[in-house]
């Protein structure tokens, strides 16, 4: 019991400490992630030769988060939202 308390609290304490992390890192560091990810995302589908078929709601958050990036982001994105997401202004 005493351990399992120990270890949640160690558990938060690892939360808190990544926010912490999160909060103190710069919008540049945050967007230079993000197009990491974007590329690592590209790669594994090339690898795996699948295209994604999103269905209309995944389509919709899509291009609701695609509408937040920074302008600059937005500009150098692979493809724009209405390309990604048929039906959407953007």
């Amino acid at each position: 019991m005493v351990l399992r308390m120990l270890h949640l609290i160690f558990l938060r304490l690892l939360a808190l400490l990544a926010l912490l992390v999160l909060l103190s890192r710069s919008a540049e560091a945050k967007d230079i992630e993000l197009l990491a990810l974007l590329h690592e995302s590209a790669v594994l589908r090339r690898r795996l030769g699948v295209r994604a078929r999103l269905a209309r709601p995944g389509r919709a958050v899509l291009a609701t988060l695609a509408r937040h990036l920074p302008s600059r982001l937005r500009r150098t994105a692979w493809s724009p939202p209405k390309t990604c997401c048929p039906g959407t202004a953007g």
